[in-house]
């Protein structure tokens, strides 16, 4: 049974893709998969990798390299006058995550990164650029502009505002429900806790927590003897 099961899936996978065809067969595959990331293996089956056929997906420019994972519930979503959204070779986004743009905003998520599930990319004005070999946790969010406060005028009326892209580097780990401002870069190899809101760059290596975050510390200073 598991063979004939595993030559199910092999069959269709082989012929997965966005296309209405495409997408028919993922649904084929998936009938036989295993639930959650139980199913990640069928990324590895088609160089489209595997967009499940429970994500909503609407955007024009979608880049997608070899292997991706996105899983059920993902929503990637252009308002209409957004940039791209990319992702590179063997990234994964979980169920719930949502990748929103518009005002020329665009994400970008590096090679063999790990977006977990429930996390919020909403990308106006600028860019959202994510490294590789990046995990974030569940339930972060990442915001590169915000509204203006001034007084006199409605919230709803306010335009928005930016101090510039939101960059994660190479390595980094952020920690359940961290959320990032605009303008901020989190250098490669540092660690994030858990519920921090970071609206400073934080320092390669650096470990940092709080709210505001502030640095704990250096992953790579030496050890106390």
């Amino acid at each position: 049974m598991s063979d004939l099961r595993d030559r199910w899936i092999a069959f269709w996978m082989g012929r997965a893709g966005l296309s209405a065809g495409g997408r028919l067969a993922t649904r084929l595959a998936t009938w036989a998969a295993p639930p959650y990331k139980g199913k990640r293996y069928l990324a590895r089956l088609n160089r489209s990798g595997y967009i499940s056929p429970r994500a909503q997906i609407a955007c024009a420019d979608l880049r997608l390299g070899a292997f991706c994972y996105v899983d059920d519930g993902v929503v990637i979503f252009d308002s209409g006058d957004g940039g791209h959204v990319s992702l590179d070779e063997s990234a994964h986004l979980y169920r719930g995550t949502i990748i929103e743009l518009g005002a020329g905003g665009s994400v970008e998520i590096g090679a063999h990164t790990h977006i977990q599930p429930n996390c919020q990319f909403t990308a106006f004005l600028n860019a959202i650029r994510i490294g590789a070999r990046v995990q974030i946790a569940p339930a972060c969010a990442f915001y590169p502009y915000e509204h203006g406060f001034a007084a006199g005028q409605p919230i709803t009326a306010q335009p928005l505002r930016s101090k510039g892209d939101i960059v994660i580097e190479d390595d980094a780990w952020l920690g359940y429900g961290v959320i990032v401002l605009d303008g901020v870069t989190i250098g490669a190899g540092a660690v994030v806790g858990a519920g921090a809101v970071v609206t400073h760059s934080v320092p390669p290596a650096a470990i940092v927590a709080g709210v505001p975050a502030r640095v704990l510390g250096q992953r790579d200073a030496p050890t106390a003897k």
